[in-house]
């Protein structure tokens, strides 16, 4: 088969590699009907996630059709169509116990296309399947419900649920990228007075108006004076930071209320400064986070049921074996208007 190949930062080919097979009973084989990309392998290409060594299958987001099932799957059948989550869980650790998957201690967290070969490549091994995958009803596209692998779960638990959103928040983005705007679009489920987006790119910040957001603000022209203007001066309720760079980190806690939170989604590669000099009287709650996935059957419901629109999310389509070609508008999305790519057989 062929797959999209790390050969170390910057370096990445569709090329030929050896099948997948069952390794453990727990493990199901498919064949990958949909994928994207996302902006971690942007950083593992990048150079950001050491772990990544050359020769990995890259790739963690995937609706596909299982082929082969361990002997230890109850749950799957060969021919199920099952969306691939970014995150394994084992079942039985501390943290699968507690829902904090990401977290788990006994083979899984984040491990596909990171520490085991991803799902870029036209078949995948997805171990843990029984708790790493979900059935997927006719009604939901690959398309649609691809988005789910982890840019849905990511944004919605890390940003909107981690920053404690709630009815009549001011709420700022910064970041109007994939996870920005889904993070945007999550936000809205909670009704805040304002959700504001914050973006270097005029396309992308249109684009965070057609997720909800009402006042949007490019990066160089001064949020924090529009932000307090809108806010009476205070600040914003919650500040999510959807980038992964040391400049839009900074930002938000400039951006935050005294009382706020500040809840970190973006994947950082670099050192941030903390100015604990002039938050640590301000009350300022910061989380951060990997996801852990247990919003999935949640957010699959409300797709199922109309409530979460994603229509305006992917802008790109590609075939499978046009990889090469969809990473490189999916990294330039100055000059592409990229926001989504989805690839399909």
């Amino acid at each position: 088969m062929k797959a999209l190949v790390y050969g170390g930062p910057g370096q990445r080919s569709w090329t030929e590699v050896p099948d997948p097979h069952i390794q453990d009973p727990k493990d199901v084989v498919i064949r990958v009907d949909a994928v994207t990309i996302c902006g971690t392998d942007l950083h593992i290409l990048g150079g950001d996630v050491p772990e990544v060594t050359p020769g990995r299958i890259l790739g963690h987001e995937a609706v596909g059709t299982v082929v082969e099932a361990g002997a230890g799957v109850s749950a799957l059948a060969v021919g199920d169509r099952v969306l691939a989550s970014c995150i394994s869980a084992c079942g039985v650790c501390r943290f699968c116990r507690e829902g904090s998957y990401g977290q788990c201690l006994g083979g899984g967290g984040w491990i596909l296309g990171h520490t085991v070969d991803g799902v870029q490549a036209e078949y995948a091994r997805i171990p843990f399947a029984d708790l790493s995958t979900y059935k997927l009803p006719s009604s939901v596209t690959d398309e649609a419900a691809v988005l789910l692998a982890d840019i849905l779960p990511t944004s919605y638990e890390v940003g909107v649920l981690n920053g404690r959103v709630s009815p009549g928040d001011t709420v700022v983005v910064v970041g109007s990228g994939p996870i920005g705007l889904a993070a945007v679009l999550g936000a809205r489920l909670f009704s805040p007075a304002h959700v504001i987006a914050v973006d270097k790119a005029e396309s992308r910040l249109q684009a965070a108006k057609l997720f909800g957001a009402d006042t949007t603000i490019l990066a160089g022209d001064d949020p924090l004076a529009v932000v307090r203007s809108l806010t009476g001066g205070l600040g914003a309720d919650v500040v999510m930071e959807a980038v992964g760079t040391p400049e839009t980190f900074e930002l938000c806690t400039t951006l935050v209320r005294p009382g706020g939170r500040v809840a970190n989604i973006g994947v950082h590669g670099k050192p941030a400064t903390l100015h604990l000099e002039d938050l640590w009287i301000r009350n300022v709650t910061i989380t951060t986070g990997l996801v852990d996935t247990y919003s999935t059957p949640k957010l699959l419901d409300m797709l199922v049921a109309g409530q979460l629109d994603t229509g305006h999310m992917v802008t790109h389509r590609f075939a499978l074996d046009e990889i090469v070609p969809a990473y490189d508008a999916f990294s330039r999305p100055a000059q592409t208007g990229a926001l989504k790519v989805v690839l399909t057989r």
